[in-house]
């Protein structure tokens, strides 16, 4: 069996026992019989449950954005992250309540990074903004963005994911061009001043 549909197989599995018992009481055992795969063949591709969990949470929510990272399309990539972690509700649930918050933010945070750093660059394309200070503002809207996936599903999935986008869209729009302009060289924003950062200074 090919490597990508190996993995897929485990996750699978592992996604149908969740249906049945919470995540720490799931064994390697558990999942290699549901699927037919031998011990040593899990270790090829995994090194434990969690490395399983990673994968299947990164492959998940690559695929829902994938092709949505423009400024154009980034709201439908989002919306389409929110559908795809409600289908997979028993599974999501099931990591956020037996991994900690930070285990969960960093399965999140190079994919939705990804997201970010999409827009941000092609904002600021006919911009003289330095790639430090663009990797911060992705970084900054893309923890903004983990933090209101991560309470909404604290608060399980209650509020509809086409009107949190909204309201995310409604707070975000013109804040990447603004951050830009604050940032751009030779003009950088300093809060609380009307003064400006020279090229050659370090970014916030």
């Amino acid at each position: 069996m090919p490597s990508q549909l190996t993995k897929r197989a485990l996750e699978e599995s592992l996604k149908r026992l969740l249906l049945t018992k919470p995540l720490n009481k799931i064994t390697i055992a558990d999942i290699t019989n549901d699927c037919g795969i031998s011990r040593m063949t899990f270790y090829y591709h995994f090194q434990d449950i969690y490395d399983l969990v990673e994968w299947a949470c990164e492959e998940d929510a690559a695929r829902a954005i994938a092709g949505n990272k423009t400024a154009d399309t980034w709201q439908t990539g989002l919306l389409d992250t929110f559908l795809a972690l409600r289908e997979n509700k028993p599974f999501i649930t099931s990591i956020y309540h037996d991994m900690s918050r930070e285990q969960v933010e960093r399965f999140l945070v190079p994919v939705v990074s990804d997201l970010v750093k999409s827009v941000v660059d092609e904002h600021a394309a006919r911009r003289h903004v330095r790639e430090q200070d663009r990797d911060f503002i992705a970084r900054f809207f893309a923890h903004a963005l983990i933090g209101t996936v991560l309470d909404w599903i604290a608060r399980d999935m209650r509020d509809d994911p086409q009107q949190l986008v909204q309201r995310v869209a409604t707070i975000a729009d013109g804040a990447i061009e603004t951050a830009l302009d604050r940032l751009e060289i030779p003009g950088g924003y300093i809060a609380g001043s009307e003064g400006s950062v020279p090229e050659g200074s370090a970014a916030p």
